[in-house]
């Protein structure tokens, strides 16, 4: 039988990250992977986790099973963080799952038992893991304009065009904020058109929110999810803690479901199917972590601190490249980097060219010119600018 498989295609950011390894120049710099960076190219463990982990390794009793759904500590702490005072508690079904990655695919599998013939609409473009798990489940998806590339902003008139034509009971997926790949975001206005679009198209909300804390702050992050929590009478919310609690490898997500609260039971019941016939029980430690930290004030202040730390690095480097590349280019072509938010931004470069630095200035970005911020610092920005603007000169 397993002599029928064929190769799967290589995932591009992991293909990139290897070919990065295997390159033996100098003051190469990878702008392709995920995740946050310090000044010396460490991703650090934050001080509130640690405090954290030290707190459960001695006063943990066990390693028993928690519930299908997870520990409810965690479901309770992240409904306060991810949607405050924005829907009344008994209206949300939660689930914890491994990572964000987890909760879409969860909640992709909520909406086929749910309804089996809607069609989800994502974002032109949107985190290909997104694509990758619709057609791995067979789920039908369409695209909506979402990018302008020339303007490097959201295309908003395109974006309320397309979801016009969107279908009722149809899923309509939408970045919480820092949007991955192009860093580009709604506005507080444009996340209120969307809201009352889909409502009068009965249409449901599927917020995938990441990056929650690296874009404007905590709660300015949040406000586009809260407007459609506060506006839709059903939305999927799917939430990740790895970039903004650092804990990448312990997989910590949630999926949210928001509906009557007369329906919460039963969604809670299909929730916790889910989670049986996947992975059993989800993993505990990262969802431990964050509860803790949630619910200790020391902890989450000294969280929260570290977190702003982290996030005005980033809007300092996003000025900085853009100050450089306005130098260097005598143009203002790229004053967008300094308006996108969170990791990620989208340069507007061709595959080409992408391709000619890393070959010419060994800087490692994916091929459609997606760069990670986080990846950079005070001294390698003007590495960046200096092969952005000879390569695109």
């Amino acid at each position: 039988m397993l002599d029928r498989l064929t190769d799967q295609p290589a995932d591009k950011i992991l293909k990139l990250m290897q070919s990065y390894k295997e390159d033996p120049r100098d003051d190469k710099l990878d702008l392709g992977v995920g995740v946050y960076k310090d000044e010396n190219g460490n991703t650090p463990v934050m001080r509130a986790v640690k405090k954290a982990e030290r707190r459960i390794l001695e006063d943990q009793t066990t390693k028993a099973y928690v519930g299908l759904a997870g520990d409810p500590d965690y479901a309770r702490t992240m409904r306060e963080l991810v949607l405050a005072d924005s829907v009344a508690a008994d209206r949300v079904a939660a689930i914890a799952t491994p990572g964000g990655t987890g909760a879409f695919r969860q909640g992709v599998d909520l909406v086929r038992l749910a309804n089996p013939d809607a069609t989800f609409h994502v974002s032109a473009p949107t985190w290909p893991n997104h694509v990758s798990i619709l057609k791995t489940t067979g789920t039908p998806f369409t695209e909506y304009r979402y990018f302008d590339a020339a303007t490097g902003e959201v295309d908003v008139d395109g974006m309320m065009a397309d979801l016009e034509k969107v279908a009722e009971g149809d899923v309509v997926l939408l970045h919480g904020c820092c949007h991955n790949p192009t860093g580009a975001n709604l506005t507080g206005e444009q996340w209120s058109g969307v809201a009352e679009l889909l409502r009068e198209r009965g249409a449901l909300p599927f917020v995938d929110i990441a990056y929650q804390g690296f874009g404007d702050g905590l709660d300015e992050d949040a406000a586009g999810t809260r407007i459609l929590a506060e506006t839709q009478p059903e939305m999927l919310i799917g939430a990740s803690c790895s970039k903004n609690f650092g804990i990448y490898r312990e997989r910590t997500g949630i999926l949210f479901a928001i509906g009557d609260a007369a329906n919460t039971k039963t969604t809670q019941g299909n929730m916790n199917h889910l989670n049986r016939q996947n992975y059993s029980f989800p993993p505990d430690h990262g969802a431990r972590v964050v509860s803790t930290i949630l619910d200790d004030p020391e902890l989450r202040a000294d969280w929260q601190a570290e977190l702003e730390e982290m996030r005005t690095t980033m809007l300092s480097l996003r000025q900085q490249l853009a100050d450089e590349l306005r130098q260097r280019t005598n143009s203002d072509t790229f004053d967008f980097v300094a308006r996108h938010r969170g990791m990620f931004s989208r340069l507007g470069i061709d595959a080409d060219k992408v391709e000619q630095m890393r070959r010419d200035h060994r800087v490692y970005m994916v091929s459609d010119s997606r760069i990670n911020v986080a990846g950079l610092n005070e001294a390698t920005v003007p590495q960046l600018a200096e092969a952005i603007a000879k390569t695109c000169a």
